[in-house]
């Protein structure tokens, strides 16, 4: 199963996040299949980018996202509701 999650890069005390497509038993920061975007949630407001068209391709496929992915999705507009 593949999921949509993120992938923890940056400083210690200061991270921000890539939005990442990757395998379940993969580790968090291990191996990544593709990078849809990023959040940096240290800047204000918190920066969200992620490419639409990836997304949607992904999970048209069926890729889950998990439930922080998900409203950032919802934030973005890449999902409704």
């Amino acid at each position: 199963m593949v999921k949509i999650r993120l992938k923890r890069m940056g400083m210690k005390k200061k991270p921000f996040y890539r939005i990442v497509v990757a395998d379940i038993n993969s580790p968090r920061d291990g191996r990544n299949i593709a990078e849809i975007g990023y959040y940096d949630p240290m800047t204000e407001p918190s920066t969200i980018k992620i490419d639409a068209e990836a997304a949607k391709k992904w999970l048209s496929v069926g890729a889950q996202p998990t439930d922080t992915v998900r409203t950032l999705l919802k934030k973005s507009g890449v999902l409704e509701g």
